[in-house]
C-alpha cells in the first residue's frame, strides 16, 4: 500500500515536472522566435539601407558622369564656335586683301597711262626738235656756203660738231632727270609695298613666362595636391620636371619651370587631376603620361594648322612638330609662331608686289626660326640649328640659303632671302610687337608731348599718326599768330636735337579763339 502510494507520487511528481517542462521549453521557444524575428527585422532593414545607398551612389555617379559629358560636349562646341568666329575673321581679311590689291592695281594702271600720255609728250617734244635741227642745218650750211674760204665739207662737219654738242649737253640734262625720277618712284614704291605689307598682316601674340597658375576649387584641394608627406607633389614634379609652389595665394598653385611645353604637360595633368578628384603617386604617373601623348599630337596639329594658315605643304612630319613648339617659345614676349606667320604672310606680299618666288619666300618665312624651338637643347645659333634641322627635312638650297642669310650668318644669293630679311626685320620691330620695342615707342610719344609742353603759351600736346605728327594747341590770348609759326619752328628744331626717330615729324600749331554770346 505505501508502496503504491510512493509510486504515485512519483507518478504525479514526473507529470508535474513533464508540465512544467513543455510550458518552460515553449517559453524558451517564444522568446528564441521573437529575438529570431527581430534579427531578421534588423537584417532585412540593414539590406534595405545598403539597397538604398548603392542606389544612391550609383545615382550620384550617373549624374556626376553625366554632368562631365555634358561640360565636354559644351566645351567643344564653344571650341567649333571659336574655330568658326576665327575662320569668319580670316576669311573677311582676305578679302580685305583683296580689295586692297583691286584698288593698288587701278592706281597702278592710272600711273601706267600717265606715264605713257607723258612718253607721248616727250616723242612730240622730239619730233618738234628734229625739225627745228633739220632747219637750223639748212640754214646754217646756206651761211657756210656764203663764208669765204670755208668748203662744203668743212662747213658740215664744223655744224655736226656743234649740234653733237648740244645734243649731247640736252640728253645728259634729260638722263640725270629721268635718273632723278626713278629714284624717288622707287623709293615711293618701296613704302607703298612696305605699308601695304604691313597694314594687311593681323597680329595676334600670346605672351607666355616662365609660371603658370592653376586654379583650385577650394582650398582643401592643396592638402591633396601634396599628399601624405608630400608623396603626390614629388611624383607630380618627377613625372614632369616642373616645380609646382603651393603658397598663400587663395585657391592656386604655381607651376614653374623654363620649358614651356613641360609646363603646360603639367598644367593640363594638373586640371584634369582636380577635376578627377583621385590624387596618388599612380594615378598622376597615368595622367602625365597620357596628356604628354596628347601633347605631341596636338604639337603635330598645331603645326599642320600654322603650314595652312601661311600656303606651305609638303613639309616633314618632325618639321610640324617642331613648328608646333614654337607656340609656347617667345621672344621679348612675341610669340615665336604668331612671329613666324606674321613673316610668312609680309614676304609673300613683297615678294608678290616684286614678281619673286612667292612659295619660296613664304615657306622660307615660315620656317626661318624653327630652331628656337630647340635651342636649350643644342648647342649653336637657332639659324644653325634651324638649318640643320631643315637639311634632314630635304629643303630646297634656296630656302636653306634665305634662312641661314635672315641674320647674316651668310651671304643672300636671291631676292627672296633679302625679302625674309625684311619681314623678319618688320615684324619684329614695327611698334607694339615686342615688349621692348612698344616701351620706347611709348617713350618717345612721352618725350615728343613732353618738349611741347615744355614751351610757354602751349595749353595741350598730342603726338599722332605713331608720333609722326605733333599736334599743338595753344592758348590765344598769350600767341599771336605770327607767334605760332614762330613756335612751330621752335618745337621743330628742338626735337631734331633732342630726339632720335626715324623719317620726318610734322608738327602743327593750332591757335583757335572763340567767342560765346546767347541770345535770350
Amino acid at each position: 500500500m505505501q508502496l503504491t502510494f510512493m509510486i504515485l507520487l512519483a507518478v504525479v511528481a514526473l507529470g508535474i515536472g513533464l508540465v512544467i517542462g513543455l510550458g518552460v521549453g515553449r517559453s524558451l521557444i517564444r522568446k528564441r522566435r521573437a529575438e529570431l524575428d527581430r534579427e531578421a527585422e534588423r537584417l532585412r532593414q540593414q539590406t534595405d539601407e545598403e539597397v538604398k545607398r548603392r542606389r544612391h551612389d550609383a545615382e550620384l555617379e550617373a549624374k556626376e558622369k553625366l554632368l562631365q559629358t555634358r561640360l565636354a560636349f559644351e566645351e567643344e562646341t564653344r571650341e567649333r564656335q571659336l574655330e568658326l568666329k576665327r575662320m569668319s575673321q580670316r576669311l573677311d581679311e582676305r578679302e580685305q586683301t583683296l580689295n586692297q590689291r583691286v584698288t593698288l592695281c587701278e592706281g597702278q594702271e592710272k600711273t601706267l597711262a600717265k606715264q605713257q600720255r607723258q612718253l607721248q609728250g616727250l616723242e612730240e617734244s622730239l619730233a618738234g626738235d628734229r625739225t627745228r635741227v633739220d632747219q637750223q642745218l639748212h640754214e646754217a650750211k646756206v651761211k657756210l656756203e656764203l663764208i669765204a674760204g670755208m668748203t662744203a665739207s668743212e662747213a658740215r662737219q664744223s655744224l655736226m660738231d656743234e649740234m653733237l654738242r648740244e645734243a649731247r649737253l640736252e640728253c645728259a640734262e634729260k638722263l640725270r632727270r629721268l635718273e632723278r625720277q626713278t629714284r624717288e618712284t622707287a623709293d615711293r614704291k618701296a613704302r607703298e609695298i612696305l605699308g601695304y605689307a604691313i597694314q594687311s598682316c593681323a597680329s595676334e601674340y600670346v605672351a607666355e613666362t616662365t609660371v603658370s597658375v592653376v586654379g583650385l576649387p577650394n582650398e582643401e584641394m592643396k592638402g591633396r595636391i601634396i599628399g601624405r608627406e608630400g608623396r603626390n607633389i614629388r611624383a607630380l614634379q618627377m613625372a614632369t620636371g616642373i616645380d609646382l609652389i603651393v603658397d598663400d595665394t587663395p585657391e592656386a598653385v604655381i607651376l614653374s619651370g623654363f620649358d614651356p611645353v613641360k609646363r603646360e604637360i603639367a598644367r593640363l595633368a594638373l586640371e584634369r587631376l582636380i577635376a578627377d578628384g583621385r590624387i596618388h603617386p599612380a594615378r598622376i604617373e597615368e595622367m602625365v603620361a597620357r596628356v604628354t601623348k596628347e601633347m605631341s599630337t596636338s604639337l603635330r596639329e598645331e603645326g599642320e594648322k600654322a603650314a595652312f594658315e601661311a600656303g606651305v605643304d609638303n613639309l616633314h612630319q618632325e618639321v610640324l612638330r617642331l613648328l608646333g613648339r614654337l607656340r609656347y617659345r617667345t621672344s621679348y614676349s612675341q610669340n615665336m609662331l604668331q612671329h613666324s606667320k606674321e613673316v610668312a604672310y609680309i614676304a609673300g606680299v613683297i615678294a608678290a608686289e616684286l614678281g619673286c618666288d612667292v612659295k619660296v619666300a613664304k615657306r622660307a618665312g615660315l620656317l626661318h626660326d624653327i630652331g628656337k624651338a630647340v635651342t636649350h637643347q643644342h648647342d649653336g645659333t637657332h639659324t644653325q640649328i634651324s638649318v640643320e634641322i631643315l637639311k634632314r627635312g630635304n629643303e630646297s638650297k634656296q630656302v636653306l640659303n634665305a634662312i641661314e642669310a635672315h641674320h647674316e650668318d651668310a651671304e643672300a644669293q636671291s631676292l627672296e632671302a633679302i625679302i625674309v630679311q625684311a619681314a623678319d626685320a618688320i615684324s619684329a620691330a614695327r611698334p607694339g610687337a615686342r615688349r621692348e620695342m612698344l616701351e620706347n615707342y611709348i617713350k618717345r610719344l612721352e618725350q615728343l608731348e613732353n618738349i611741347c609742353d615744355s614751351f610757354a603759351g602751349v595749353q595741350k600736346a598730342y603726338a599722332i599718326q605713331a608720333g609722326r605728327e605733333i599736334r599743338v594747341i595753344v592758348e590765344p590770348s598769350e600767341i599771336s599768330d605770327a607767334e605760332a609759326q614762330l613756335l612751330a619752328r621752335d618745337i621743330a628744331k628742338r626735337i631734331e636735337e633732342e630726339v632720335a626717330y626715324p623719317g620726318e615729324i610734322k608738327v602743327t600749331v593750332i591757335r583757335e579763339m572763340r567767342s560765346v554770346e546767347y541770345a535770350r
